[in-house]
């Protein structure tokens, strides 16, 4: 038998074994009854759709088209519009259609970033309409984070250097912030009292001219006024990170580092860099061929705050590593080419999911045992992943397209 269809056996059996737990469990999406399911919402950015996992049982619930009017779009560009699109489109290395996409609080409406279309928009889950459009300034609309209270959704405009933040329920813009070069992430703290920004820089220029690539900066902003609180400098790109609820250490990724570095926000320094082995494709890879400067790019922790899951994305594997002394306790692979790039922990805090972009799927590991046990097709080049609630009822309104 080859090694690798021994792993699948083992991934299928690993994934029964964690079903029938699920099944055993009283208040499991599966016994039931909130009138909600659990599910883990993927952006399927080439596709232009947006793609449905139960977080329990790993099913593929369907997907709903959020790009039907991008031609549209496209067609009603003015010149300025039309050479930031095609500036963008050949930076990211193709259509990248679907950046973010979050379910509203009561599971009927989903928000979405469109990447290079350059705006937000939500839809009706039920009837898959659009409700509304709203365009961003400059050329690309980035990472997005939703209020906890559900009414606020805050996306980076990223050539525009700042981040908007807009009304669900109408798309209006509410307000602005500035950023560092080139914002990426955004997070509201637990309390929803802060939101955190992260900058990237210029990631088109190479590495030799990181110094001109501009401010990477963390930014922390009031939720309430908008008004920048505290900002930080970091030496390199700052990547997906996690920043702890008490707001002092914050793990990130950063560009062009085989691993993470684990940062002190309350002396701003550089607590500890982790050196991740390279694979022999990532050990074989110029940096200034990292996609978007990333060497990792993906970085989650366990709802226990014991383990951090690593995104290897240019090493094609994922590693399950300790807080506690930043050691590894075990690391998943994938076949060479499938561009691990996002990671997101489940609700219950349990498993890290994975998506492979270019292999089309997402992975699912147990922080606990450090393997993984399930992997479920979804739509072209997923990226970005976020936990939610469905309202049951819309199940049969999804396609039945795994995306």
């Amino acid at each position: 038998m080859s090694s690798t269809h021994a792993r699948r056996i083992t991934s299928l059996a690993a994934a029964a074994v964690a079903l029938a737990g699920v099944l055993a469990l009283p208040g499991s999406a599966a016994s039931a009854d909130s009138g909600f399911r659990d599910v883990l919402v993927v952006g399927n950015s080439a596709a232009g759709t947006v793609s449905f996992i139960d977080a329990h049982t790993f099913q593929n619930l369907g997907s709903l088209n959020v790009t039907a009017d991008a031609q549209q779009r496209i067609a009603a560009m003015d010149p300025i519009q039309w050479i930031g699109y095609q500036s963008v489109t050949s930076v990211e290395g193709g259509n990248r259609y679907v950046d973010d996409a979050t379910l509203s609080p009561d599971g009927r409406t989903l928000y979405v970033s469109r990447g290079n279309l350059d705006d937000v928009a939500a839809y009706d889950i039920a009837s898959g309409a659009q409700l509304w459009r709203t365009r961003l300034d400059g050329f690309k609309a980035d990472h997005a984070a939703l209020s906890p209270d559900g009414t606020r959704y805050v996306v980076s405009a990223t050539t525009a250097q700042e981040a908007e933040v807009l009304d669900t329920a109408s798309g209006s813009v509410v307000g602005t912030f500035p950023t560092g070069t080139y914002p990426h992430q955004n997070d509201y703290s637990p309390d929803g009292k802060y939101i955190y920004n992260s900058s990237i820089g210029i990631t088109s220029f190479p590495q030799a001219m990181e110094w001109a690539k501009g401010s990477f900066q963390l930014t922390k902003v009031d939720a309430t006024t908008l008004k920048v609180v505290q900002t930080w400098q970091l030496p390199h790109g700052i990547r997906p990170n996690v920043i702890e609820g008490d707001g002092r250490t914050m793990y990130t990724d950063l560009s062009y580092l085989n691993g993470f570095a684990k940062y002190d926000l309350s002396t701003g320094n550089v607590v500890d860099t982790v050196q991740m082995p390279y694979s022999a494709a990532g050990a074989a890879l110029a940096p200034d061929s990292y996609p978007q400067n990333s060497a990792h790019h993906g970085l989650a922790v366990s709802g226990d705050g014991a383990s951090l899951c690593d995104v290897g994305t240019i090493d094609d594997y994922t590693a399950i590593v300790a807080t506690s002394d930043l050691g590894t306790r075990g690391t998943v692979d994938y076949p060479t080419g499938s561009l691990p790039y996002w990671g997101t922990t489940s609700a219950d805090g349990m498993l890290c999911f994975v998506s492979l972009s270019k292999a089309d799927e997402v992975s699912v590991i147990d922080y606990r045992t450090a393997t993984e046990v399930a992997r479920v097709p979804v739509g072209a080049f997923p990226q970005r992943e976020r936990t939610g609630r469905i309202a049951a009822d819309l199940l049969g309104d999804l396609s039945p397209s795994a995306g």
